[in-house]
């Protein structure tokens, strides 16, 4: 009536809720298998309960020849032994000792002329006593007299170290079974002297075969680190007789693991003689740059995928080791996504990134200081970008820009103007050691200085702002990269260098004492090298590095892609810049930028620093700044730089540092060692920087 509905009634009542509150009895049930100490580690694994039974099938059908085989080795051990026993062995071979087998002869003789007769008697009544059983009781009695004698055989050949018979004079050569004993582990960790000769490992999950190897995790004793296991791989893997390449060790860290735990993988061949894969990018139409990009394979073969956006990457090598091609793998996810813009810099002056100009916002290839002025700009625009992006993120509701981060729904919205944004500058050194001057806020520097400090202002501001630095280089060291650029350098790639100084410089500080050194990779290995990255892989987000097969990419992959690239984006129409036809030199505001980057010409480093301060700066980083570490032990550095002590604290005195005593604190307590306060380090590379250290043997001539 008058459109109002009419209700009849109106009911009261409460609601009960007939479902138990408490979880089904098969998931308690569930929970307490998986959390009871007293279920074995195997049952609470499929993976392990199926490799036990594969196990336990194969041990069944190997019982029989193993038996055999047990008997056979028992058999030659009872005649050994008895024929060291009639041959009276022992009473001789003391004869010999003392000089008295002359004197003892006519005794030993009829000592085994004696042990002869009671063989031959022991042997007489056995039969007589097998025949009279056989007769009374039937041949049940032989059989089962011969099921005790092969019984005992077969106990006393089974395989133990150090028993009579069983241990060659000479061994041959050292082989891992296809079993993974045990016991061929705890004798490698042993012989590397990883563990005491009285320790022992625990055997967390038994050997299992993972790709083209066998993969084991172990338990420590107490005390022993990981780290240790890791940081002497290359001990380990001679105990075990394979190559260090061939063998894989990794701490067990988060829920699973502790500071005692190690997973190892060994290969049955090298991981790396076989040709490598071309990238799985040539069949994909189309990629999202959001998603890591395929770099590569370890050696289990697994793919290690490259995270590029909120990140940067610093590929670091000696020429022709397959730097450029890996950073192209990094590009090629990205030319394959509409969405995202490129500057490409080629300093190589090469055809490797010639392809690239038909996608690229900005492209240029060359070595000339004009192209380091081009790249000047470049830079310039990206600060200015980056800063316009942030202010512009500032003006976003929280459901748009949640947080002060560029996401994928901004990044692919034309109406904000937020692309992801990479820039890839391959042989970086070279606008870095350019030295052609400019004038910057009434501030004279160099232009590798100034790409220097835009460079370390994008990798530090840019990341989260949708701007990915890729820099490619084949003079990894202290002088070309500064210390300031390589610490907010998120990814890292190694590949071949010469030594362990430059591999730290690629990889960061003390990464050579954690096991991880990419001098050592072998020259044949075009393409492998150690991926530190700034995410998760294929091994695990808790992996600090890897060992990585970067996937092959030729000149002609590399121009189906960046056809690809183009074509997507013309139908996107995102094509822009240098790719479309319009590379105009923007009007940008110089002035400005410094100011907001802040330029760093009055602490630029010295030209030319001597070892061993120049190692000993490089080792300790940042630490140099104000506010880091006050105090260096001398055994750290020795160990570190791998130096012969006295020599280096002699070299040490001609700066002005000398050794004294101070206090640090250990994993032991606070103890009392020798070292440098950090302070005449830094004042001693001040000197060096101002001209005010002279050489010794000037002073002397001068007096």
């Amino acid at each position: 009536m008058n459109g109002r509905e009419v209700v009849s009634a109106v009911l009261e009542g409460e609601f009960v809720n007939d479902r138990p509150t408490g979880k089904p009895w098969a998931q308690r049930a569930a929970e307490w298998w998986q959390r009871s100490p007293h279920v074995p580690a195997v049952l609470k694994s499929r993976r392990l309960v199926v490799q036990a039974v594969k196990d336990l099938v194969v041990a069944v059908l190997r019982s029989p020849f193993r038996i055999v085989a047990a008997v056979v080795r028992g058999l030659v051990v009872a005649l050994r032994w008895w024929r060291s026993w009639v041959r009276v062995a022992d009473y001789r071979a003391a004869a010999e000792q003392s000089d008295k087998l002359a004197d003892k002869f006519t005794d030993i003789r009829a000592l085994a002329l004696f042990r002869w007769k009671v063989t031959g008697a022991t042997l007489g009544a056995t039969g007589v006593a097998v025949a009279v059983l056989d007769l009374v009781y039937g041949h049940r009695v032989l059989w089962t007299g011969v099921g005790v004698v092969a019984v005992a055989l077969a106990v006393l050949g089974r395989r133990k170290e150090g028993s009579p018979g069983r241990k060659p004079v000479l061994a041959g050569p050292r082989t891992l079974t296809w079993t993974m004993d045990p016991q061929v582990l705890v004798d490698a960790f042993r012989d590397a002297k990883l563990i005491g000769k009285d320790e022992s490992l625990r055997l967390v999950e038994r050997a299992t075969r993972q790709g083209d190897g066998w993969a084991v995790t172990v338990d420590l004793p107490a005390t022993r680190k990981a780290a240790d296991v890791v940081k002497n791989r290359e001990a380990l893997a001679s105990a075990l007789a394979v190559d260090e390449v061939q063998l894989i060790v990794e701490r067990v860290r988060g829920n699973g693991g502790h500071a005692g735990r190690v997973a190892l993988w060994v290969a049955d061949e090298d991981p790396y003689g076989s040709p490598p894969l071309r990238t799985p990018l040539l069949n994909v139409e189309q990629w999202d740059a959001w998603r890591p990009v395929p770099f590569g394979r370890d050696a289990r073969q697994r793919r290690v995928d490259l995270p590029l956006v909120w990140t940067s990457l610093l590929v670091g090598a000696i020429p022709r080791q397959g730097k450029t091609f890996a950073a192209r793998l990094a590009a090629a996810g990205l030319i394959l996504d509409p969405h995202t813009r490129l500057y490409v810099a080629d300093f190589k002056a090469g055809k490797d990134w010639y392809a690239a100009a038909q996608v690229a916002h900005r492209f240029m290839a060359g070595d000339e200081p004009a192209h380091v002025l081009a790249l000047v700009d470049w830079l310039v625009e990206l600060v200015a970008e980056v800063q316009g992006r942030y202010r512009r993120m500032q003006e976003l509701d929280d459901e748009v820009c949640p947080e002060s981060k560029i996401t994928p729904a901004m990044s692919r919205d034309p109406s904000l103007g937020m692309p992801v944004t990479a820039i890839f500058i391959d042989e970086v050194q070279i606008p870095l050691e350019d030295r052609t001057p400019l004038e910057v806020q009434e501030k004279k520097l160099t232009a590798g200085e100034y790409v220097g400090e835009l460079l370390t202002w994008l990798a530090r501001k840019g990341p989260a702002a949708g701007i990915v630095l890729v820099l490619a280089t084949q003079r990894p060291d202290s002088k070309t990269i500064p210390s300031n650029l390589r610490a907010v350098l998120g990814s890292r790639f190694a590949l071949r260098v010469m030594d362990w100084r430059d591999s730290n410089i690629v990889l960061g500080e003390q990464m050579n004492t954690r096991g991880y050194d990419s001098s050592r990779l072998l020259a044949t290995h075009k393409g492998v090298g150690i991926l530190r990255p700034d995410g998760e892989t294929a091994a695990g987000a808790d992996v600090l590095a890897t060992t990585v097969r970067t996937y092959y990419m030729p000149n002609e992959d590399w121009r189906t892609i960046c056809a690809r690239g183009r074509a997507l984006r013309e139908a996107e129409g995102t094509l822009s810049g240098h790719a479309a036809g319009q590379d105009n030199r923007p009007m940008l505001d110089h002035a400005a930028v410094a100011k907001a980057v802040g330029t760093a010409a009055e602490r630029t480093e010295p030209s030319e620093v001597p070892e061993p301060l120049a190692s000993v700066a490089d080792y300790l980083g940042d630490d140099l700044q104000p506010g880091g570490r006050d105090f260096v032990p001398t055994a750290e550095l020795v160990e570190a730089l791998d130096v012969e002590p006295t020599a280096f604290g002699r070299q040490m005195a001609e700066f002005g540092c000398r050794p004294t005593r101070d206090r640090i604190t250990t994993d032991d307590g606070v103890r009392q060692v020798r070292g440098y306060p950090v302070a005449d380090i830094r004042a001693a590379l001040t000197a060096l920087r101002e001209g005010a250290i002279v050489d010794a043997e000037v002073v002397e001539d001068d007096d």
